[in-house]
Formats: structure tokens, C-alpha cells, sequence
């Protein structure tokens, strides 16, 4: 079922909206407007924590140089196999390197888990980007623990 609803805006606005819209190559102005939308309500579930789970991309800086630092962050990502879905590595430069770490899970534990992995000595420029998922609803979603060694 489609439920309308009008809006008023200024002209200026109006015009700035259609520009958008036009870079963003929608169709029209409901397709931008449900797409403000979903985005807007997904990053109030996030803030708000009603998003219990969640698919994300975790991205970071690091200085390869720093002891140990690469196997520790490697060992910490297996640790978590349950939340770590990939992971892809490039060199920057002589001493620095960019990771990125598809994640997903319980929105707590990803946000613990990348909260942990930036604070590491020597990892610099993290970001966390997380998208609210209902992981439940296809039946694929599953709790599990790992023994760990």
C-alpha cells in the first residue's frame, strides 16, 4: 500500500532538491524523498540502538612498521570470525596500509569490535559505516559461539 503526502518548499530549496536529484540519477523527487528517508530512520535506529543487528564496513589506517601491530590485528580479527565476514588490505605507501573489514552481526558486538581494533596502538583514521539488517528475517541469521584456543 502507497500512502501520499505533500510538501511545501522554497524555491531555492526546490531547485537545490531537483539538482540533487538530478546528480544522484533518480527519477523523480519520491524516489530521492524515500531514499532521505530510509537513511534518515536508519541512522536513528543505529544512534538509538533499536538496529540489534547490522552489516558494515569497518575502514583503517595503519603503520605496517609498528611491531607486531599487523599480526595483532590479524589474530583479533579471527578471534571474531563471527563478526569479520572479509577483509581486503592495501599498501599506501612505505610505512602505511589501509584495511577494510566487511562486518556483520549483533550491532553491540560489531561497534565493540571495531571500537577495539581502532584503539590498537599504531591504528590511525578508523571508521566505522553500519547499515541497520534484519539478519533474523531470512532465517540465516544464527547465534553461535566458537571455542576459543
Amino acid at each position: 500500500m502507497t500512502e501520499r503526502f505533500t510538501i511545501s518548499l522554497d524555491a531555492r530549496l526546490a531547485r537545490e532538491f531537483d539538482s540533487l536529484i538530478r546528480a544522484r540519477g533518480y527519477q523523480n523527487r519520491s524516489e530521492a524523498v524515500r531514499d532521505i528517508l530510509r537513511q534518515q530512520l536508519e541512522s536513528h535506529r543505529l544512534r538509538t540502538d533499536q538496529a540489534p543487528f547490522c552489516v558494515g564496513n569497518l575502514s583503517y589506517i595503519y603503520n605496517h612498521h609498528q611491531r607486531e601491530l599487523a599480526e595483532r590485528l590479524t589474530a583479533y580479527q579471527h578471534d571474531h570470525h563471527d563478526v569479520v565476514v572479509s577483509t581486503m588490505h592495501a599498501h599506501l605507501d612505505h610505512e602505511n596500509c589501509i584495511e577494510s573489514v566487511i562486518v556483520r552481526g549483533r550491532t553491540g558486538d560489531v561497534r565493540r569490535f571495531a571500537e577495539k581494533l581502532m584503539a590498537e596502538p599504531g591504528v590511525r583514521h578508523g571508521a566505522l559505516n553500519l547499515v541497520p539488517a534484519d539478519l533474523e528475517s531470512g532465517g540465516h541469521a544464527h547465534v553461535h559461539s566458537h571455542p576459543k584456543s
